[in-house]
């Protein structure tokens, strides 16, 4: 064989097209189902409903797609800095000679993977406000109707209706879904939003109240509540919602954005209806009050008029001053008449003589003559008082400007939008100032109780004279209280007499072992 080979002219010719179609079949041959593990980088979601994202590790990066159809039955969808396990075909793309995996099936790697998109979405939500205090509703005390949002078929439902019997029996709707799953998520949004689109009082009545509920599980078996849809749904809800998913320890997205969460499905059949005996042992002693404060106050009103009543003279003696005044002046009254009408007669007279003819003539005559001459002076007196006005007023209409005053206006509007605006940023950012500041004054607070040390395993010993710093002094007590973080106990003999109880006080530094 020659050192240097001469090229085989006769080898056969492919066209771009064959090593394309070579190429795919090999590598889908030879990668017909694989399954792979890395980090999600670049996510897109085209207008076409395709996923476009890329798995990676520390040196290699792999295109890979999922297709509208394969989209919509994923159980996670990928997001950029998730660790996932993604399931498919590898296969390739003539037109830009590259190879993909057309992924059918996406999960997180692990509790860790799924924990940190948790915290990831949830910290997205809270910043949004969608957790914030001021959006929670107040739960009516006694809803006519409530619709709970469950599985048809579990316990869950059963629990809520046997409480609600047996408390306060209410008209239940319930919306059955899929409480884990695919489809999960998007059946207990639509039936969130179908709760809250119907008519009030219409032939399927819109709730008061609805319970979304699910009974304990994983965090995976839980995840539906989880998602992004259902935390929106129930944030926008207008009828108040409780959250029982899960048991006491579950913590779901949805709790935070409801406005109470229960515990447990049983939990929230209480917190929705009161105790029908107690209301009607409360009323019947809200009966009894108020017949026995009538009563009282009719005997106290009855005993008052009665003591009043004392106090009053007889009516007998009330008219006697009157009547005797009433006989005195009659007896004058005569006499009065008599020299009443004797001083008018006289004062007549002297009034009559001096009425004249003459006398009366005169006066009219001058009067008239006055009032003449004053009806000459009152035409131009009137003419020269209006044209003095009329002048004045034409001056004042020359010094009025209306393009001035509408100026003037204008800068005066906004220079009170301006400080409208402001004040309100500068009462914004004084609340915000506050809350930061509680918040970091509780975590204080929480970092320095005693509780928290004791939850590292450390302990508090007490005796009858207070808390036990030395072996010493444990030696000499008679009995000793050891308390833990979850509870106490007694250990030695107590004292016959025993000390009162006093208040639960920090331990010292010399009492945590």
């Amino acid at each position: 064989m020659d050192l240097f080979e001469e090229p085989n002219d006769n080898a056969h010719e492919f066209s771009v097209s064959e090593i394309s179609g070579a190429v795919k079949k090999a590598i889908e041959g030879e990668f017909g189902h694989v399954r792979v593990r890395g980090e999600v980088g670049r996510v897109v979601l085209a207008r076409t409903g395709h996923l476009y994202f890329d798995l990676k590790d520390d040196r290699n990066v792999l295109a890979s797609v999922s297709w509208k159809g394969q989209v919509a039955r994923l159980a996670h969808r990928p997001e950029e800095g998730m660790e996932v396990i993604a399931t498919g075909r590898l296969t390739t793309f003539g037109p830009q000679s590259k190879y993909q995996l057309n992924v059918e099936d996406v999960r997180p790697a692990g509790a860790g993977a799924l924990m940190a998109m948790l915290e990831k979405r949830k910290a997205a939500l809270a910043a949004e406000g969608l957790f914030a205090a001021e959006r929670k509703q107040q739960i009516p005390y006694l809803p006519e109707i409530i619709g709970v949002v469950t599985s048809p078929t579990g316990a869950v439902i059963r629990d809520i209706l046997h409480r609600l019997r047996d408390r306060f029996p209410r008209k239940v709707l319930v919306w059955p879904v899929a409480v884990q799953g695919q489809g999960c998520a998007q059946q207990v949004a639509n039936a969130i939003e179908g709760f809250n689109n119907l008519t009030p009082g219409g032939a399927l009545p819109r709730p008061d109240l609805i319970i979304v509920a699910r009974g304990g599980g994983s965090i995976e078996d839980l995840w539906g509540f989880n998602e992004e849809i259902v935390v929106r749904a129930a944030a926008a809800s207008q009828i108040p919602l409780i959250s029982a998913v899960g048991h006491e320890t579950d913590t779901t997205l949805i709790d935070f954005a409801s406005d109470v969460r229960a515990p447990t499905p049983t939990a929230a059949a209480e917190l929705a209806v009161p105790v029908r005996l107690e209301l009607l042992n409360w009323l019947d002693n809200q009966n009894a009050r108020l017949s026995r404060s009538l009563v009282q106050t009719i005997d106290l009103r009855r005993q008052r008029l009665r003591d009043m009543a004392r106090a009053l003279p007889q009516k007998d003696h009330l008219l006697d001053g009157p009547r005797q005044r009433l006989d005195v002046l009659s007896d004058k009254l005569e006499a009065g008449l008599k020299n009443a009408a004797a001083r008018k007669r006289l004062a007549l007279t002297e009034a009559s003589g001096h009425l004249r003819p003459s006398v009366l003539t005169r006066l009219l005559t001058d009067s008239q003559r006055n009032l003449n001459a004053w009806d000459v002076r009152l035409a131009p007196a009137l003419a020269r008082v209006a044209e003095r006005r009329r002048e004045a007023l034409d001056a004042r209409v020359a010094r009025l400007r209306p393009q001035a005053l509408a100026q003037q206006l204008a800068r005066t509007e906004e220079k009170y939008d301006g400080l409208t605006v402001r004040l309100s940023d500068v009462a914004t950012r004084a609340q915000q100032a506050r809350m930061d500041r509680l918040q970091s004054l509780d975590r204080l607070r929480e970092t320095l109780s005693y509780r928290a040390t004791l939850e590292r395993g450390y302990a508090v010993v007490r005796s009858e004279g207070g808390v036990i710093t030395t072996a010493k002094k444990a030696g000499k007590a008679g009995a000793l209280e050891i308390e833990f973080a979850d509870g106490r106990f007694e250990v030695g003999q107590a004292a016959t007499k025993p000390a009162p109880k006093k208040k639960d006080t920090p331990p010292t530094q010399g009492s945590l072992f």
